[in-house]
C-alpha cells in the first residue's frame, strides 16, 4: 500500500509553494492535478519519470465529479506509489476535499495534509487589498455559487467580504448583496487570475462588480473583495504596478546560462520563454585539450583562465573522465572573466585569485591581468580553455605582457535548431514586448533561425558590440545595459518599461505593454 498526501499547490505564483510541497513533489510517483494547479510547477520539483494525472476533467472533457477524483487518488495508492494530490490553494478551503478523505479512510490508505497558501488571503494581498483596516469589524468568506447563502449575514457596512467562484456566480452575488441592504456605492475590487503575471483587479463599486464579473474571462475562478478596505488599493498595490509587469520576455540563451536573466525579470514581473540559439558540443579532437589538463596536474601551467561557465564545465568535465578533482588546482592561479563565471568555479570549490572589478569581459580580464616577471613567476604559460569562436584579443594582449598561451579549443559552439513554428510566429507578430540580447552571437543566431524581431518589441543589449550587431541587422536598440552583464541588463529594460508605464500615466492613458501597441513599420538602425 502506498500513501497520498494532500498538497495546497497555492493560488498560482509558483513562489508561495509551501518547502515542504516541493519536497514530496520530488519523492511522489504519481501526481494528481487539479483544474488549474500547473503541470509546470511538478515538473520544476518532481523527477523526469513521475506520472501526472488530471483530476480535473475526463476522457470525455467534462468535469470529473468528486467520488470520481477519489477513486484516481485511492488507486494510485493501492498499486503502492507515492501519491501527491496537489490542489488547488489551500486543501481545506472549497475544494471537496472531505470526499476523498473519506474514500482514502475506507480503503484503509494513509494519507497526510499539507496545507498551502490560500487565495482568499493571497489574491486580495497581491491585488494590494488589505483584508481588514481599523474600522474592519469582521472578515467573511464565501463560496458565491452556495445554494443557501443568507446575504443579509454579509449586508453588514463594517464587514469585509471575500466572494469565491464563477463570473456568473460573484455577479448574481453581488446583485444578492445589494437586494440584502448592502449600500451600491461599497468598494469591490474584482481579481482575474491572481497571483500571476496575466493577473487583472478591477477595482469598481458594489453596483459596478456584476458588470466587471461579466466581463471577466469565464473560463477561470475569479475572486472578488468587498468592502472600504479596496480604496486603500491606490497606496497598497504593489504587484501589478511592477515595471515589468505582465510582459513576455524573450531570451535567446540556453536554459543553463540563463537562470540569473530569467530569475531577475521574474522579479521585475515579467515572464521568460527561453530560445537556445547555440548548442555547445565537444572540440572534434580531444587530444589538444587532453594534453592540456594533463599539463595542468604536472605543472607546466602558472595560470589558467576561464572566459565562460561552458569553459568551466568542459574542464570540469575532462577532470571527471580523469579521476580527478579541484585539489589538482593546487599551487595554479585561476582568472575568471566575471562574477558568473567566478560563482561557476566557487560551485566546484575553486576560488578564483583574479576576477575583473569593472569591465566584465575579455577586455577587462586583460586589463587586470598582470604581466610577466620572471623573477616573481616560476613558469610563463598560460592555459586558456576556450570556443572555437574566440576573439584573440586576450591571447594577443598576454602574449604581448610577456606570457605564453596555449588557447586551447574546450568546446565548439554551433547554431542550435529554429524554435517551433508557434515560438517563431511570436517573435515575427510582436507577440514578444522584449529581447534581451547577452553577446552578438545571440543576435546572429536568433536572426538566423527565427527572423528579426517584430518592430514593437524593446530590444534590449548587454553592451556596445551587441548593440552595433543588432543595429547591423536592422534593429533599433532601445536598452542598453550601463555595466556588462545580466543584471545590469533587466534591471535597465524595467527601467525602460517603468519610464513607459509613467509616460502613460502623465497623459492621462491606460499603461500598455509593447505587445499591446503592436504596428507600424519594422525598425530601422539608426
Amino acid at each position: 500500500m502506498g500513501q497520498v498526501s494532500f498538497v495546497g499547490a497555492g493560488p498560482g505564483d509558483p513562489g508561495l509553494l509551501t518547502v515542504r510541497a516541493t519536497e514530496l513533489l520530488a519523492e511522489a510517483d504519481v501526481v494528481v492535478l487539479d483544474v488549474h494547479s500547473s503541470a509546470e510547477v511538478v515538473r520544476r520539483y518532481a523527477r523526469e519519470d513521475v506520472q501526472l494525472v488530471d483530476a480535473g476533467r475526463g476522457d470525455d472533457g467534462q468535469p470529473l465529479a468528486r467520488a470520481a477524483r477519489a477513486r484516481l487518488v485511492v488507486r494510485g495508492a493501492k498499486g503502492g506509489c507515492r501519491v501527491v494530490r496537489l490542489m488547488d490553494g489551500d486543501p481545506t478551503t472549497f475544494t471537496g476535499i472531505a470526499e476523498e478523505l473519506a474514500a482514502c479512510r475506507k480503503a484503509g490508505v494513509p494519507f497526510d495534509l499539507v496545507p498551502g497558501v490560500s487565495a482568499v488571503s493571497a489574491v486580495p494581498a497581491y491585488a494590494g487589498v488589505p483584508l481588514t483596516a481599523s474600522g474592519t469589524t469582521s472578515l467573511h468568506v464565501v463560496d458565491a455559487g452556495g445554494r443557501s447563502v443568507d446575504w443579509a449575514a454579509h449586508a453588514g457596512s463594517g464587514s469585509t467580504v471575500v466572494l469565491l467562484g464563477s463570473p456568473e456566480d460573484l455577479a448574481a452575488a453581488a446583485a444578492a448583496l445589494v437586494a440584502a441592504g448592502r449600500p451600491a456605492s461599497t468598494p469591490a475590487a474584482l481579481t482575474t487570475h491572481g497571483t500571476t503575471t496575466t493577473q487583472a483587479t478591477v477595482a469598481t463599486t458594489l453596483d459596478g462588480l456584476a458588470q466587471a464579473a461579466r466581463d471577466a474571462d469565464a473560463a477561470v475562478p475569479v475572486l472578488a473583495v468587498v468592502g472600504d478596505v479596496v480604496d486603500l488599493r491606490e497606496q497598497a498595490s504593489w504587484y501589478e504596478t511592477k515595471p515589468l509587469f505582465g510582459w513576455r520576455v524573450l531570451v535567446p540563451r540556453t536554459k543553463q546560462q540563463a537562470g540569473g536573466v530569467t530569475t531577475r525579470l521574474a522579479e521585475h514581473g515579467a515572464t521568460s520563454d527561453v530560445v537556445p540559439t547555440i548548442s555547445v558540443e565537444p572540440p572534434r579532437t580531444p587530444q589538444q585539450m587532453e594534453k592540456a589538463v594533463k599539463g595542468l596536474v604536472t605543472g607546466r601551467y602558472e595560470w589558467i583562465g576561464f572566459t565562460s561557465v561552458n569553459a568551466v564545465r568542459a574542464v570540469r568535465e575532462k577532470f571527471t573522465e580523469f579521476g580527478l578533482d579541484a585539489r589538482a588546482f593546487s599551487g595554479l592561479k585561476v582568472a575568471a572573466v566575471g562574477g558568473v563565471t567566478a560563482a561557476a568555479l566557487r560551485e566546484w570549490g575553486i576560488e578564483p585569485d583574479l576576477v575583473p572589478e569593472e569591465e566584465q569581459s575579455a577586455t577587462g580580464l586583460l586589463k587586470a591581468w598582470p604581466p610577466y616577471d620572471e623573477v616573481l613567476d616560476p613558469i610563463n604559460r598560460v592555459f586558456l580553455p576556450r570556443a572555437d569562436i574566440a576573439t584573440d584579443t586576450l591571447v594577443a594582449g598576454l602574449q604581448e605582457a610577456g606570457w605564453e598561451v596555449d588557447d586551447v579549443t574546450a568546446y565548439r559552439t554551433v547554431r542550435a535548431a529554429p524554435p517551433a513554428a508557434p515560438v517563431r510566429d511570436a517573435i515575427k507578430s510582436g507577440a514578444f514586448d522584449a529581447v534581451v540580447f547577452t553577446s552578438s552571437s545571440t543576435v546572429r543566431n536568433l536572426v538566423g533561425i527565427a527572423g528579426k524581431p517584430h518592430p514593437s518589441t524593446v530590444v534590449a543589449c548587454i553592451g556596445p558590440q551587441t548593440a552595433k550587431t543588432a543595429e547591423e541587422h536592422g534593429l533599433r536598440v532601445d536598452v542598453l545595459a550601463p555595466e556588462p552583464n545580466a543584471e545590469a541588463l533587466v534591471d535597465a529594460l524595467a527601467a525602460y518599461g517603468a519610464a513607459l508605464r509613467q509616460s502613460a500615466l502623465d497623459a492621462g492613458e491606460v499603461p500598455q505593454r509593447p505587445s499591446q501597441r503592436r504596428g507600424g513599420a519594422r525598425r530601422r538602425a539608426r
